[in-house]
């Protein structure tokens, strides 16, 4: 099976881009199932009915969320209605789910959602929350699972890495919507710390500078917006899975002015 995976979706500029680009990707690279971060969808923070149900026209079967899932109070009613995650580390009296289980191109795959924990609200360990759900999808027979690890600190990321590898198909990293440039494959497991945000990319990570950097200058925080204008990226990586393994994996920036950039992940011997 072929599956993408689209990072932080940041805004209008970042929804204008998946109805831009997506479905011709999905055609010319022959994806098969596409998974995209939603929690910054609806300008910054969260996301609406009304995105939820756009973003699923242009062509995404399963949205991971984060820190910022329940931004709008709305959100809740749409883990019943739509192919929809929370971080699986949240307690379970919140509501929703971070597993799903689907069959994608005769095999079933796995889509976890997990969130770290510096700087990031209180939830349950996810490391164990990790091991244990990843046990639990071997002993139904699901044996390729994607992880979306919505993470502030690169350590905890790599760390997931080091205890999942060889037992799960992929795990990338989302949240600081910086994109990195580690893409691998180890010992059957693709990682990437962090694929970076799809939306503005002219700025301070999708949002307008003016109060980030009133903050940086002074201390004081302000409320964080998106431009109206802005140079657009898309993020998307494609990786190909079977028997639980990730075979082989790229990654794609596609830029506004309509250049693109293919980085190939490295093989670990």
């Amino acid at each position: 099976m072929r599956v993408a995976f689209i990072g932080d979706i940041v805004g209008s500029h970042g929804r204008d881009m998946l109805k831009a680009h997506l479905k011709n990707l999905r055609a010319e690279h022959k994806i098969d199932f596409v998974i995209a971060n939603y929690e910054n969808a609806s300008h910054g923070f969260g996301m609406t009915v009304k995105n939820a149900n756009e973003i699923v026209s242009y062509g995404v079967d399963c949205m991971s969320g984060g820190n910022h899932t329940w931004d709008k109070k709305e959100v809740t009613t749409l883990f019943d209605t739509h192919e929809i995650l929370r971080p699986h580390n949240y307690p379970s009296e919140v509501g929703g789910t971070g597993c799903r289980v689907y069959e994608v191109a005769g095999e079933k795959l796995g889509v976890l959602n997990l969130m770290g924990h510096y700087s990031m609200p209180y939830t349950d360990n996810a490391f164990r929350c990790a091991k244990s759900t990843v046990e639990s999808l071997h002993v139904q027979g699901v044996k390729n699972i994607f992880i979306d690890f919505h993470a502030e600190a690169t350590s905890e990321k790599r760390a997931m890495m080091m205890l999942l590898q060889g037992s799960v198909s992929a795990i990338i990293g989302t949240h600081t919507h910086v994109s990195t440039d580690d893409f691998q494959i180890s010992n059957n497991t693709a990682y990437l710390t962090d694929i970076g945000l799809s939306g503005c990319r002219d700025n301070v990570i999708g949002m307008d500078e003016a109060s980030p950097l009133k903050q940086f200058l002074t201390g004081i925080k302000g409320h964080f917006d998106i431009p109206k204008k802005c140079k657009k990226i898309l993020q998307i990586a494609i990786m190909d899975f079977s028997d639980g393994k990730c075979e082989s994996a790229f990654k794609l920036k596609i830029f506004d002015d309509e250049r693109a950039i293919r980085t190939d992940a490295w093989v670990e011997d």
